[in-house]
């Protein structure tokens, strides 16, 4: 049977981490919620985060996707900084809705000592479908 995981950051505390690591994109994301190797993290849509026709941009995306991997990792392991991707693809499959906040929907399929493995869903708020999936890894440093 495996072992039960336990969160060591709940929202609250990884709002408050990311704030003070990466305080240049602290109003533009918000984790709303954190369960053990779950987490969903928002995107406050802005004006600065759409490409023209009104739509969310690529970047914007793969930075939400980035940022709900990284906090659903900080949400099991506890506050590493320096927890950094390895890799990531993403897969865009329908336009998101224009001046909607998006929705990132990260899980950990693997979490080991050196890696983390897991995809983040990403919703435009009120779709039932997603409008994007990312299939990322995190490189989670030694433990001094």
């Amino acid at each position: 049977m495996a072992q039960a995981r336990e969160v060591k950051m709940q929202a609250e505390a990884l709002n408050a981490f990311l704030a003070e690591v990466y305080p240049q994109i602290a109003d533009d994301f918000r984790i709303d919620r954190v369960a053990p190797m779950e987490a969903d993290i928002r995107l406050l849509t802005a004006e600065r985060h759409l490409r023209p026709g009104g739509t969310v941009s690529g970047p914007t995306m793969f930075a939400l996707a980035d940022l709900g991997m990284y906090a659903v990792t900080l949400a099991m392991i506890g506050p590493e900084a320096m927890t950094v991707t390895t890799n990531a693809a993403l897969d865009f499959m329908r336009k998101p809705a224009s001046g909607r906040d998006m929705i990132g929907r990260a899980r950990l399929l693997k979490l080991g000592r050196s890696l983390a493995v897991g995809d983040v869903l990403l919703y435009s708020e009120g779709m039932d479908e997603p409008v994007a999936r990312a299939g990322m890894t995190y490189s989670i440093p030694p433990r001094r």
